[in-house]
């Protein structure tokens, strides 16, 4: 299939991403320049220097809203690309109206416990929707551990499933693409194969 095909297949589909950090600005990035029509992104924090490692923003953006900096981003890649930003720190109750209107959600949160109520308040409310969690992706090397597993019928994990940060292993910009594009590229193989 060639690009433009691809570009306009997807265009006509909308994914979430829950986090404007790590994964989810890489994540973002990939989707926003293979054609993804529309992304729904929320997060309620900011820019900080310490982001910069790992996750797709720039100097000049510290400071700012990460899901303002991140839709700059996104616009400065591909102006055809719709953005849905919520300035807001996902739970239960926000989930569903948020999302709403998403084809595919991404999760792309730092915490087990987010991660834990992202998943079972996406499958209980959408059981029909694929839901793409990132696991295990700190520290650097281990390739080949890293690796895309499905879960049931509509539940994906990419990573390593075991690598936690901390401070002696934290994440680093190579682990953390490799998995935010596994799961953009996840996103892509639904969406292409579902038409």
């Amino acid at each position: 299939m060639r690009f433009d095909d691809i570009r306009t297949r997807l265009s006509g589909y909308t994914v979430g991403i829950a986090g404007a950090g790590g994964l989810g600005s890489n994540c973002a990035v990939a989707l926003a320049r293979t054609g993804v029509g529309c992304l729904v992104i929320a997060d309620y924090d900011i820019v900080e220097a310490g982001n910069l490692n790992r996750q797709y923003f720039f100097l000049q953006q510290i400071g700012m809203k990460k899901v303002e900096a991140l839709r700059d981003n996104l616009l400065g890649i591909n102006t055809e690309i719709k953005v849905d930003i919520f300035d807001a720190e996902l739970n239960r109750d926000n989930i569903p109206g948020i999302f709403e209107k998403c084809d595919i959600i991404v999760e792309a949160f730092d915490r087990a416990d987010m991660k834990e109520m992202l998943a079972e308040t996406v499958l209980s409310t959408w059981p029909d929707r694929y839901l793409i969690l990132g696991s295990g992706l700190a520290g650097y090397g281990k390739n080949n551990e890293l690796r895309q597993r499905n879960v049931g019928a509509r539940l994906i994990v990419c990573g390593d499933e075991n690598s936690e940060t901390s401070e002696a292993h934290p994440p680093l910009a190579p682990r953390v693409g490799i998995v935010a594009n596994m799961q953009a590229n996840a996103v892509l193989e639904i969406l292409l194969n579902k038409l």
